[in-house]
């Protein structure tokens, strides 16, 4: 037996495992869509939609798709979406909450190494927290460029490797995470180079991480018994009053050289170059 692809198969039905349970234990009605691109901490998803510009009449494809809040979002901006995870029940879920808000969406089951969709067939790939779990980079990145037309968009979020505070969150956040995965480096943001024309990345969280702490110290929340990316979310713009001079104090960090690679998480984007890169 090929040891690289029976580890590699373990991998994923590790990942697929994990989140058909998380998905079985959630409700649709908890799912938070509007929030995830609109609330004043979704902070990369506003920025992301600044980027894309007009979704109407888009094909976009959804890749690490999780619960479906990105891929009913775009949906009800006007795009054709179709949405991919490892994980089936993730998928269902997905689809019902697409039908909840009135949007039809397409499903597939599919690891994002070996996407499952026709080539060249979408101009925007959107991928959330996704690349942190994947093993071959190099594929990954590779089955985007082969999923999007000539000129199509990419866009990626995932966490970065070098804040200590987020490290040791997640190290005591055991079981709401995947052992597998892996934060970014700026290794990872080469590599898409190599794939895509025009990549750009730009990061969040640093000072505004303030809200983590105040989570497991103040409100006395393990990040075990709640996922702090998740629980985000929930915060509206009065409880934030006072986290919003640190999230206006990001927008200069996250732009100095060196102290940037200390933020939680980075966006990455760029487009399919019309020869394709080797």
């Amino acid at each position: 037996m090929n040891t690289t692809l029976a580890t590699e198969n373990d991998l994923g039905e590790r990942e697929a495992s994990f989140h058909d349970a998380w998905a079985t234990g959630t409700d649709v009605n908890d799912v938070r869509v509007i929030e995830a691109f609109e609330g004043p901490t979704a902070l990369e998803n506003a920025f992301i939609l600044r980027k894309m510009g007009s979704l109407q009449g888009k094909r976009l494809l959804d890749i690490g798709a999780g619960l479906g809040e990105s891929s009913v979002y775009f949906a009800l901006k006007g795009a054709q979406v179709t949405v991919v995870d490892i994980s089936p029940r993730m998928v269902a879920t997905a689809l019902s909450l697409g039908q909840k808000f009135g949007v039809e969406l397409d499903g597939v089951v599919s690891s994002a190494e070996s996407l499952n969709v026709s080539p060249e067939s979408y101009d925007i790939v959107y991928a959330a927290n996704t690349l942190h779990h994947v093993q071959d980079r190099a594929l990954f990145f590779e089955q985007l460029r082969s999923a999007l037309k000539t000129g199509g968009m990419f866009f990626s979020y995932d966490p970065l490797a070098y804040n200590p505070a987020i490290n040791a969150y997640r190290r005591m956040a055991t079981e709401v995470r995947t052992p597998d995965e892996a934060p970014l480096t700026t290794a990872d943001i080469k590599l898409a180079g190599q794939y895509f024309e025009g990549v750009q990345h730009r990061e969040f969280w640093i000072s505004a991480l303030t809200l983590f702490v105040k989570y497991y110290a103040l409100d006395r929340v393990h990040p075990n018994e709640d996922r702090y990316w998740k629980r985000i979310l929930k915060e509206t713009d009065r409880q934030l009053a006072w986290w919003k001079p640190l999230r206006a104090m990001d927008a200069l960090l996250t732009r100095l050289p060196l102290i940037r690679w200390l933020a939680w998480n980075v966006v990455v984007w760029g487009h399919k170059p019309e020869t394709q890169k080797s």
